[in-house]
């Protein structure tokens, strides 16, 4: 859909409205543990957006969402470290290699289908952070570390920090336009009909395998770029951190509490997990039972709430359906 026709309608500022909030809600007052609290959400909101590509509209469970994060980490810092690239240089590079290795194995991978797919998927994981561990110029098991000087031209240390984060909220940002964009559009059909049944998709005319690969790439970009913006404001990198199948896990979680298929919803599961999950990490009586939370949110929704949460709003307020997608 033409993008001045998506401005027409009122999500489009709604998002844009929440979007200028996130930014600037740590700003006033120079609030710096939110600022800390908000980058995270922002990271899970934006892989959970870039998921709900594959899984709600596609209809593919995707485990190895993680690889494009902790490859676009390893790209843009080792290329900051090794040849004094800028950090918006990396980042681009991160997000168009990342977006092109998916493209080609998107047209390998997506013939499988189900959990034939979904364990392929895990499968990748684990070859690419034993090939990080093995990768000499990317520091092998040790991982990359950057000193402080990378955030001198950025303004120093402090200064950099805010950048930073006004460059991850704008990746999440994009990342929501991006999945309100396919949604809305005829290639985001394609990919519902695909998610619907492949086979009759196929009949009527829907490229599937193009299609397939396409938003497979597509889901990979931003996630590259969000995981260079993390990896270097960290300042080190290695490849339990980088490829760390937890991350894909909770990204699913959060997109099935929210509403798999939905962008709002995406968006809203990603900050409620994120918060609920620092808490339970920050407490000293629940600080082992992350996992366990994950698990039993993940049973609960498939068994009771198939819809998540704005399966539950859409079901007691139909009027919200308009306003909210």
């Amino acid at each position: 859909m033409p993008l001045v026709r998506l401005m027409r309608r009122p999500f489009f500022w709604i998002l844009a409205l929440a979007i200028a909030v996130f930014a600037l809600a740590p700003v006033f007052g120079n609030n710096v543990a939110l600022r800390e609290a908000l980058i995270l959400d922002a990271v899970y909101i934006t892989l959970a957006s870039n998921l709900n590509l594959m899984l709600g509209y596609a209809g593919y469970i995707n485990f190895g969402s993680i690889v494009f994060f902790g490859l676009g980490g390893y790209t843009c810092v080792w290329l900051v470290n090794s040849y004094h690239w800028p950090l918006g240089a990396s980042l681009l590079v991160a997000g168009v290699c990342v977006s092109v290795l998916a493209l080609i194995f998107g047209l390998g991978i997506l013939r499988l289908r189900g959990a034939f797919f979904a364990l392929a998927t895990v499968g990748i994981v684990e070859a690419v952070q034993a090939f990080a561990e093995n990768f000499t110029p990317w520091g092998g098991s040790s991982g990359i570390y950057l000193s402080g000087d990378i955030f001198t031209p950025l303004g120093g240390p402090a200064r950099a920090l805010w950048v930073i984060y006004f460059m991850m909220v704008a990746v999440m940002g994009l990342s929501l336009y991006l999945s309100y964009a396919i949604k809305s559009s005829k290639f985001g059909l394609g990919l519902l009909a695909i998610g619907q049944n492949e086979d009759a998709a196929a009949i009527l005319g829907v490229p599937t395998p193009l299609y397939k690969a396409l938003v497979y790439s597509a889901s990979a970009f931003l996630p590259a770029i969000a995981g260079g913006l993390y990896f270097f404001k960290s300042a080190f990198i290695q490849p339990s951190d980088a490829f760390d199948l937890t991350l894909s896990t909770e990204a699913l979680v959060v997109a099935m509490l929210g509403g798999q298929g939905t962008v709002a919803g995406v968006a809203i599961g990603a900050f409620l997990y994120e918060e609920l999950r620092g808490y339970l990490l920050t407490s000293s009586m629940f600080a082992n039972f992350q996992l366990f939370v994950s698990g039993a949110l993940l049973l609960l929704i498939v068994l009771f709430f198939p819809g998540g949460l704005m399966g539950f709003i859409y079901r007691h307020f139909p009027r919200t359906q308009k306003v909210l997608e």
